[in-house]
């Protein structure tokens, strides 16, 4: 073994990447394949896996690169990649980096429209409820276009020829190519600074890619916030775009467009003969309904002899007056009667009222003070037939008529207790219920068992 030819793995990995970059084959390859494991990194760098049946490559797109999809890749997109293959070498991995994309079957811009198509509709920026309707006679109009195509041709004419009273004021735009969105997105915005009634943004016809302006989403943004309303008329009457579906209404050419804008000063100017002729025919009738009703009051008597009629009104009225005062009068006089009586009958019965009503008042008070102390003297006679029956119950005479008795010395003074208190020979009293007893005492017995 020759160790000269010994390499490292970053000695090897530069050689296999040296080999890969100096094919002219794999410099610039076409791949057509499957997108699988696909990866949208923050800083904006795309990861993914190149497949068919049988292979797979890893892949990476960088910003710089897809920047200009006209579409978001997806896994299970089968697409056509433009890239260079070559080593990534810290994994010592070799991948495609590519540098262009485009769907496989499925045009680029046919993708993107689709895919941009779907998000507004989602969005609601094709929604009838929020489209702007057209003024019928617009005075001033705005012109979104390119200044040297045949559409401002076209609109410009038809403008003139169909109503040239209106004032047409032209903003000039790209309408394709890398600037031609930004162009006609500022022009919308600008065009609110010139007090337009309707807006007209367009261009002729062309291919996809000549249109392709006129789908990009600054474009169908400015038209969504735009206050004016505005007419679409981009292409032929087979082209539709995305500022067909978001504008207020869509013209199928420029010059059709121009026709919605404007009516017809001709039409108009029948329209209103029209209406003159109407409006004469309406007076001529009315006149001549009025000159029959006054032909009709000239013929009244009234109207033949006015003075004999205002005499005889006015000799009506002196009458009505007399009759008026007459009955104003006595009208007057009953109605002072009236009051008269009701004021003496007023006073009267105030009066009689309020002593009766006194009256009623002091007899019931009176009454109420009899009720009252017949109650209280009966309570009292029950509380003092109460008591005499208590006193009664416990009084020494009521006790004696059951056999009781009383015992006194001379100074009256009762002897009850014991017999400890009396000594022989004293003289007692014994006071019965129905009278008394002079005794003496002979002697005294007393009782042991209470010892």
């Amino acid at each position: 073994m020759n160790k000269q030819q010994i390499l490292s793995v970053k000695e090897l990995t530069n050689h296999i990447k040296g080999c890969i970059e100096n094919d002219p084959v794999l410099a610039q390859v076409w791949v057509r394949a499957e997108i699988s494991n696909f990866v949208h990194h923050s800083r904006g760098h795309m990861y993914f896996t190149l497949k068919d049946d049988s292979s797979r490559i890893k892949a990476v797109m960088f910003a710089g690169h897809n920047r200009y999809l006209k579409f978001l890749p997806k896994n299970g997109m089968k697409v056509i990649v433009r890239g260079e293959v070559n080593v990534y070498e810290r994994d010592g991995q070799y991948q495609l980096y590519v540098k262009d994309m485009e769907p496989d079957g499925i045009g680029a811009l046919y993708q993107a429209f689709e895919e941009l198509k779907e998000k507004l509709q989602r969005n609601g920026w094709f929604d009838p409820e929020r489209k702007k309707a057209i003024p019928r006679v617009p005075k001033r109009i705005g012109v979104i276009t390119s200044p040297t195509g045949a559409a401002i041709r076209d609109i410009l004419t038809t403008l003139k020829r169909r109503f040239p009273v209106a004032e047409v004021i032209v903003f000039p735009v790209l309408v394709q190519g890398e600037f031609a969105p930004s162009s006609i997105s500022q022009a919308i915005r600008m065009a609110h600074d010139h007090e337009l009634e309707v807006l007209i943004v367009g261009r002729g016809g062309g291919s996809i890619e000549e249109l392709w302006a006129f789908n990009e989403e600054m474009v169908a943004q400015a038209i969504y916030e735009s206050t004016i309303p505005i007419i679409s008329a981009v292409g032929h009457e087979t082209d539709y775009t995305i500022s067909d579906f978001v504008a207020d209404l869509r013209a199928p050419t420029p010059t059709a467009a121009a026709e919605l804008a404007v009516p017809l000063l001709q039409e108009m100017n029948g329209r209103l003969q029209q209406l003159e002729g109407m409006m004469q025919r309406g007076l001529q009738r009315t006149l001549n309904q009025r000159r029959r009703e006054l032909l009709q009051l000239q013929n009244r008597y009234a109207f033949k002899v006015p003075m004999q009629i205002v005499r005889q009104k006015e000799q009506e009225l002196d009458h009505a007056l007399m009759r008026l005062g007459k009955g104003m009068n006595q009208l007057l006089q009953q109605h002072k009667l009236i009051i008269q009586q009701s004021r003496r009958q007023l006073l009267q019965t105030n009066l009689s009222y309020r002593i009766q009503q006194q009256k009623e008042r002091i007899d019931r008070l009176t009454g109420g003070l009899a009720k009252g102390m017949q109650r209280i003297l009966e309570k009292k006679r029950e509380q003092t037939q109460f008591v005499m029956f208590q006193l009664d119950a416990f009084s020494p005479l009521k006790i004696m008529t059951k056999g009781y008795s009383l015992l006194y010395n001379h100074e009256k003074t009762v002897l009850y207790r014991s017999t400890k208190e009396i000594e022989p020979g004293q003289p007692l009293k014994v006071q019965m219920h129905d009278g008394e007893l002079e005794c003496q005492v002979w002697g005294i017995k007393e009782d042991q068992s209470n010892e």
